[in-house]
């Protein structure tokens, strides 16, 4: 099992550990209410240095990528961040990622956790001249959500990140973190303007995973202390308090956004799962003409949001029922913390997947009423 540069400092905070994904992360530390409602309200500190970390680099960089993505990266500004479908020949999604670009042939590429190895195997199986560096254990990540999150940033920095634009990044010196280390081991910090001694190099993109205004910090793994010491010392004033992947879960839920493996899991393309957004039909991508196919037959399940009106929690795996009879399955399902409602993702019939359409949900013995909405269950803030 593989444990995060932060590990010591989850064990400190009394976090309770779980393995996900063959490492061992902190799943809450108070409660997953308490730091939902913090992420909610103020700010939230997450450890996600389990995710992966690719650099696709060098000439043909570019075609590569977008070769790859459903979503349109290669023509992309430097400093945009992409969220886009990795797909198999048959349109069937193998994982979600980011992509940022760093240059005209240089890429930075976070694939999930338990993906990365699949993953890797699959972008070597399509290389023909780039280069690709697997840097996933040699960085960490610390996920900086919530509404006072630009207030959080301020204090370990004195770059004005208020400017940075929603699902873009850049490398910064975070230059108010007293920090010893100023080695930088991995391609991606290395040689992007770093001042020795001034505080830690990082990569720093205005995303997330939880529907609120956020920052994500990429740093090496000697870093990573330095600045979740510094992070919870001058959020924790702001509002901020550490979060696990139990609040983590449940903030993403509020806002429909997938859970690889969960949501998707190898047997549903990018036309099921959606968002629309996510497919750039004007460019050549794997897994394109397969999902042309299946739009024009018409004829597939697709992803929607359903709100319990009922009493009653739904859980991944609930049936899904319409006029007594069952038309598909709950993928992810919870109790949502702000609407004190059951709320849950599943598949059904196209036809069926109409906001405002009545379902059932079968949560235990009995038959929860819940009808279709649009995401996000939850708005911002």
């Amino acid at each position: 099992m593989q444990r995060t540069p932060i590990h010591d400092e989850h064990i400190r905070l009394g976090a309770k550990m779980v393995w996900f994904a063959g490492w061992d992360m902190p799943i809450q530390y108070t409660s997953i209410i308490d730091e939902h409602m913090a992420v909610r309200a103020k700010a939230g500190a997450f450890d996600v240095s389990h995710m992966g970390d690719f650099l696709i680099r060098g000439k043909g960089a570019g075609d590569l990528v977008n070769t790859l993505c459903t979503n349109d990266v290669q023509s992309q500004p430097v400093g945009k961040c992409v969220y886009a479908h990795i797909c198999d020949d048959q349109g069937r999604i193998l994982d979600d990622t980011i992509v940022t670009v760093l240059g005209d042939d240089e890429f930075f590429m976070v694939p999930n956790a338990a993906t990365t190895q699949k993953m890797e195997k699959w972008i070597r199986g399509h290389l023909h001249g780039p280069e690709l560096l697997d840097m996933s254990t040699r960085l960490a990540c610390i996920a900086v959500q919530g509404p006072v999150a630009k207030d959080v940033m301020a204090a370990i920095t004195s770059a004005d990140l208020s400017t940075l634009k929603y699902f873009w990044g850049g490398f910064y010196q975070l230059d108010r973190i007293d920090n010893q280390n100023t080695k930088l081991v991995t391609d991606l910090l290395h040689g992007r303007g770093h001042k020795h001694g001034a505080g830690v190099m990082a990569f720093v993109s205005r995303t997330g995973y939880t529907g609120e205004d956020g920052f994500e910090i990429v740093c090496e793994n000697a870093d990573a202390v330095a600045v979740w010491k510094a992070v919870l010392d001058k959020g924790t004033p702001l509002g901020l308090k550490p979060a696990g992947l139990g609040a983590r879960d449940t903030l993403r839920l509020e806002k429909g956004l997938l859970l690889s493996g969960t949501d998707f899991d190898g047997s549903q393309t990018s036309v099921q799962t959606g968002p629309g957004w996510v497919i750039d039909w004007m460019h050549d991508f794997i897994g394109k003409q397969a999902m042309i196919q299946q739009k024009s037959e018409g004829k597939y399940d697709k992803l929607v949001c359903m709100l319990v009106e009922d009493r009653g929690i739904p859980r991944h795996g609930y049936e899904i029922l319409h006029d007594g009879d069952k038309v598909g399955t709950a993928t992810s399902g919870t109790l949502s913390p702000v609407l004190k409602k059951g709320i849950a993702m599943g598949y059904v019939p196209v036809e069926l997947a109409a906001v405002g359409t009545e379902v059932r949900i079968r949560i235990r013995e009995a038959d929860a009423a819940a009808r279709i909405v649009k995401p996000p269950f939850v708005k911002r803030g």
